[in-house]
C-alpha cells in the first residue's frame, strides 16, 4: 500500500490514477497465483480502511 500511495504522490495530478494502477499491477504480476488470490482478497476487505487506494485495478 505505501509503495501505491508513494507512486501516487510523485505523479501527476493527471496521471496520479494511472500510476496508481500501474503499480498495484506491478505487485501483483510478481505474486505467485495462490497467493495472489489472497491478496486480492484482504485487499477487497480493506479498500475502505485503506483511503480507497485498491479500488478496482484490471489485472
Amino acid at each position: 500500500m505505501n509503495a501505491i500511495k508513494a507512486v501516487m504522490a510523485t505523479a501527476s495530478r493527471a496521471d496520479g490514477e494511472d500510476a496508481r494502477a500501474r503499480e498495484a499491477r506491478w505487485q501483483r504480476d510478481r505474486l505467485p497465483p495462490r497467493v495472489r488470490e489472497l491478496v486480492l482478497d484482504d485487499q477487497r476487505l480493506r479498500n475502505d480502511i485503506c483511503w480507497s487506494v485498491f479500488d478496482p485495478i484490471s489485472s
